[in-house]
């Protein structure tokens, strides 16, 4: 559901009250934006007192006052006065591409008073159309800062633990489900590390055109009635409250009709759930088992896993991660959509983009710690199956190559696998190899590196 929240603004050393609508759950706290639009309006509002009166009469000329009228306007009075729910709202932005309805409705809030007009105080240098994509990049930027970024440090910080735990493990790698060439299970988890310090690059590194804002826009990108320095003014003003840079947006004609740099970091974002879900599927097959899958790791047994099979337990935060993928993946696409649509000097998809947003980004935060917790951190080597399946695999047969070339070495793995013999046996039977050499050549500690 949406609120209401009044911000206060400073105008001629009076002060002004504000509505901002915005998602409860991703609201920025209450701050008093003093000196933000009041000064910097067009000029015909310039020099005019724009006073407010309190319930009791009293001019509202002091911030403390002002925000004790703030807190008595709450989201759960508004109910019965607004009653519309997320997507009720976005079919009406869809519709006519303003929350006008809702501006327009404001003066029942206090009717006898007439605290505020929805045009003369609301709208009195914005209009949805910029007010709206402002919201939409400051609360992305914020929330992809304060709780994406840090949920994907706490994995790669459990996962460089993991690489420097498991560094002298060697175990046989496999490529197309099958057996290939040794690795040690820390050069393996390397790879999921590096995934992770990737995502999380890709990630910030599209945030610079997210911070481009589109107040200071008004309706179609002129900046009609709004003074010349409005966005510049806000912009910093934002950048000072929230503790990241934003900028005003050089074009504001493409800040009202695109979405492209949203939907950029969306594709960050959904570069971040197909590694997760790489990562992921390894783990539950590396996992598998207990007797008869590949065994070589074990995770954590977090619950029973089965209501008819005894014993059975489930990989469930590999399986839930890989569902957030999927979901984020959807959601990639209806974004995609949303911001190829819209007509001329406005996107009006601006509802379903933010909300798919917010969505996959929620999803992948309390996922990652989720699965953090409950999976990664406790992830331990089965070293007796590792060494096991090392020992009997022919692909150990490649340190062969160098020395026999590639025809014999295959000569060699295919009698081994035809007669259920070691590699070793093989070589020795087909006289290619000396046991002496074999065990010089075939060492799985050599062939975890190139070689000079």
């Amino acid at each position: 559901s949406y609120s209401i929240q009044l911000l206060t603004v400073q105008e001629s050393g009076t002060h002004t009250l504000m509505p901002s609508i915005r998602p409860d759950q991703h609201a920025i706290q209450h701050h008093d934006l003093k000196q933000i639009i009041g000064p910097h309006l067009s000029p015909e509002h310039n020099g005019k007192h724009h006073q407010c009166t309190s319930a009791e009469g009293h001019k509202i000329d002091h911030v403390h006052q002002s925000t004790t009228l703030t807190a008595e306007i709450q989201p759960h009075r508004l109910r019965d006065i607004i009653p519309i729910t997320t997507m009720q709202m976005a079919q009406h932005l869809l519709q006519d591409g303003s929350h006008t309805h809702l501006q327009g409705r404001v003066p029942t809030i206090k009717e006898k008073e007439k605290l505020i007009h929805p045009n003369d105080h609301v709208n009195m240098s914005q209009s949805s159309n910029d007010t709206f994509p402002t919201a939409m990049s400051i609360v992305a930027v914020t929330q992809v800062e304060k709780k994406l970024i840090p949920a994907i440090d706490t994995l790669i910080n459990t996962f460089k633990q993991k690489v420097e735990d498991f560094k002298e493990i060697i175990k046989i790698g496999r490529t197309h489900l099958q057996d290939a060439t040794p690795l040690t299970l820390g050069q393996e988890f390397s790879g999921y590390l590096s995934m992770l310090e990737h995502s999380k690059i890709q990630i910030l590194s599209s945030l610079p055109s997210l911070r481009e804002l589109a107040i200071g826009g008004t309706a179609v990108g002129t900046g009609l009635n709004a003074h010349p320095q409005l966005s510049e003014m806000v912009s910093e003003e934002l950048s000072q409250l929230l503790g990241t840079k934003f900028i005003s947006s050089p074009n504001k004609f493409h800040a009202l009709t695109s979405h492209d740099a949203i939907n950029f970091t969306h594709g960050a974002m959904k570069g971040l759930a197909a590694n997760l879900m790489k990562i992921a599927n390894d783990i539950r097959w590396l996992s598998s088992g207990p007797r008869c899958g590949l065994g070589e790791i074990n995770i954590p047994e977090n619950e029973p896993g089965s209501s008819i099979m005894p014993g059975k337990v489930n990989p469930t935060q590999c399986e839930a991660i890989t569902m957030v993928a999927v979901q984020v993946m959807g959601n990639d696409t209806a974004i995609g959509f949303a911001a190829s649509q819209g007509n001329f000097e406005l996107n009006v998809f601006k509802p379903v983009i933010i909300y798919n947003f917010l969505q996959s980004l929620d999803l992948l935060a309390d996922s990652i710690l989720s699965f953090n917790l409950h999976c990664a951190i406790g992830i331990a080597a089965n070293k007796e199956k590792i060494d096991y399946n090392l020992h009997n695999s022919l692909m150990l047969v490649t340190a062969l190559n160098p020395h026999i070339g590639y025809e014999n070495a295959a000569k060699v793995a295919k009698n081994a696998h035809k007669k259920g013999i070691s590699l070793k046996e093989s070589a020795r039977e087909l006289g290619l190899v000396s046991e002496e050499d074999f065990n010089q050549y075939v060492d799985p500690s050599k062939m975890i590196g190139p070689k000079a």
